[in-house]
Parts: structure tokens; sequence; C-alpha cells
């Protein structure tokens, strides 16, 4: 019987001791091919799943149920022995993490051995909510692929409510981080990667006066970096296509200006609003209703007063603080969903 064993990177070796200690006649191999967070066991004890599992360094195990050279055509043969295991009736998905060069990509695992399955079987592919998955982890020239129960890799279900239904809608207005070149490039790493996680409608960086053109130009530098950086984990990590959040510039009371249309909701975050608990229940349905959402986030220094009178709303997020720059779009977009969800919930339910 064997296992691949995930923990946190650098982890691996605390987690192989621990596991050496509980299988004592396991063979156990950590960091195999130099790769960290994992961990290969093998063992013949028939309680080793749950005997690892009581290891808090380890995250997921994973029962191999196949082992094969790491050859397209070998993994794709493999799915004779785990036809048996997927009913007709079920949906599966194929998830392939490789490791090491190979003359294949883990796409091309995933449609040649999904698609056999799929032939064996009868089996739809369903690659939201599979009933089972069919995970393949790639380790240099091995292959170890297993049948797991879906529910393991059910981040998204439909009992949940899509965040992106609002966050879509949203367009970031922030004034931009001014200063020293590295603190601007920084900040602005952080503002991008942030505007990227939540797959807004639009970025708009706005200053609200003449700056220094170099200074802004280290702040949208870092802002590419950060929008980078977050995209390419969001495409590894979620099963439908992410795009890149549009990022604009446009001078702040020109956007004030121009959003002031017909189902459009401008929303400003300042201490001088009142509490977003005091107007919830009327943001919540002003979001669900509105085409687009516009919220303005300072930096270094708050909104503009005089913006405050062509706003829908002045809320003001968490009494007696202020947020760093950096926190201002998740904490503005985190606290918006948690409204604009109670309500969506309350609507499902009444009809």
């Amino acid at each position: 019987m064997k296992f691949i064993i995930k923990t946190q990177r650098g982890m691996e070796s605390v987690a192989a001791n621990y596991i050496r200690e509980a299988l004592p006649d396991a063979s156990v191999w950590a960091s195999p091919m130099g790769y960290s967070g994992l961990v290969i066991v093998e063992t013949t004890d028939e309680n080793a799943g749950e005997k690892v599992l009581e290891i808090p360094e380890v995250e997921r195990i994973i029962p191999v149920i196949v082992e094969v050279p790491a050859e397209l055509e070998e993994i794709v043969e493999s799915a004779e022995r785990l036809a048996p295991l997927i009913g007709e009736e079920e949906t599966f998905a194929v998830k392939t993490k490789r490791r090491g060069k190979h003359g294949f990509t883990s796409m091309d695992v995933n449609r040649e051995l999904g698609a056999r399955i799929r032939e064996l079987t009868g089996a739809d592919v369903n690659l939201s909510w599979p009933d089972k998955v069919v995970q393949v982890e790639i380790i240099g020239d091995k292959a170890y692929i297993s049948v797991l129960p879906g529910e393991e890799f059910r981040k998204f279900t439909p009992d949940k409510i899509d965040a992106r239904k609002l966050f879509r809608k949203v367009t970031l207005v922030q004034m931009p981080y001014w200063g020293d070149y590295k603190a601007c490039r920084s900040f602005g790493e952080k503002i991008g990667r942030a505007a990227q996680a939540f797959e807004v409608k639009e970025l708009i960086i706005a200053p609200k006066e003449k700056m220094d053109a170099f200074e802004l130009a280290e702040f949208i530098r870092g802002i590419k970096v950060g929008q980078e950086s977050r995209y390419q984990i969001q495409r590894e990590a979620y099963p439908w296509k992410v795009e890149k959040v549009p990022v604009s510039v446009w001078d702040l009371y020109q956007v004030v200006r121009d959003k002031r249309r017909s189902k459009r909701l401008l929303i400003i975050t300042d201490p001088k609003g009142p509490t977003l608990a005091e107007v919830k229940e009327h943001i919540a349905r002003d979001m669900f209703y509105a085409k687009e959402i516009v919220i303005f986030v300072g930096s270094r220094e708050g909104i503009p007063r005089g913006l405050f009178r062509f706003a829908d709303y002045v809320v003001d997020l968490a009494p007696y603080m202020t947020f760093a720059t950096e926190h201002g779009i998740p904490a503005a977009l985190v606290s918006l969903w948690e409204v604009y969800e109670e309500y969506a919930r309350r609507r499902e339910k009444k009809a």
C-alpha cells in the first residue's frame, strides 16, 4: 500500500519523522526527487491512513491505486484499472499535478485520460462538482494515480452564492501611493494583487491632482507585477477561465462626473459616514440591483470630502479604526460581500 502525503513546503521532513514513529515498518521518502511538501510512504499497515492523519503536519493523504511510468500512453492505459471505481451514473474530473520535465502537459493528461475513462464508464465529466476525482500526481519519472471522493475538492458548491456575481459589477477607484519609489512599487504590488484576487470589473488609478510622473510609474509597475502574480495562481487553482482585471488611469474628479449615471452606485469608505450595520439593508439592496458598483479607496489620505456629496453611500467599515493603504480594497470588498450575501440568501428563501 502506497500513499502520497502532502505537507506545507519545508515541513515534509518533520512529517516524515513522525510517520516513521507511527509506522515503524514503513518505507518513508521525504522530498522525492527533491520536491518539497511531499512524502511517499509504502507500508503493509492496514490502518496507515488513520495513523498518518493523526499527524498535524500532514495536510492530505492520497492512496495510490496505480503507479506507472510518467509517459502519457502509460497513464492513459491506467484507465482500465480506474474505470471500475467510477459508476456510470457518477460524474468525474481528472486533475493532474506535474513535477519535472515531460513531453506532455497536465492538460494533455486531463484530456486524454478523461476521454478514455468516459469511454469505458459512460460517466459524464463535471469539472465543478464531480462525484469522483481522478488525481494524477506526477513526480519525475513516475505517475501515481488515485480516485478520490469529489467532496475533498469542492471549494465551489451549488449551495454557496458565487461572490463573483457581486465583484464582476465592482469598479475600484484607487488613489495612487506617492513618495519613495520603492514604497510606491511595493504598495502597487499589494493593490494589484488584491484587485486581481477579487476579479473585479475594473481597477482605475485615480490621482486627485498633478503628481510626480515617475512615482506614478513605479506605482503602476507594482500594480502590474502584483496582478500577474495573483493571476498565475488563479489560473492554476480555478476550474474556470480567469481574466486579468482591466487597469486604467483617470482623474479622480472626472471619474465621479462620469460614473454618476443611472444604475451606478457610488460608495466611499470613510470614518465620517454611518457604520455599515446602520445602512446594510439599503446598501445590500442597491448593490443587488446596480449595474455597476463604484468603490473609492484612498491612499495615505482619504477621498476628498467634496466628493462625499456625490456618493450614494459614505460608509464607516470599522469605527475608531483606519485601514492601511494596502488593506483598503480587501476590507471594503469583504465587508460589502457579507451584507450582499445575507440579502441574496433572504431573497432566495422568499422565492
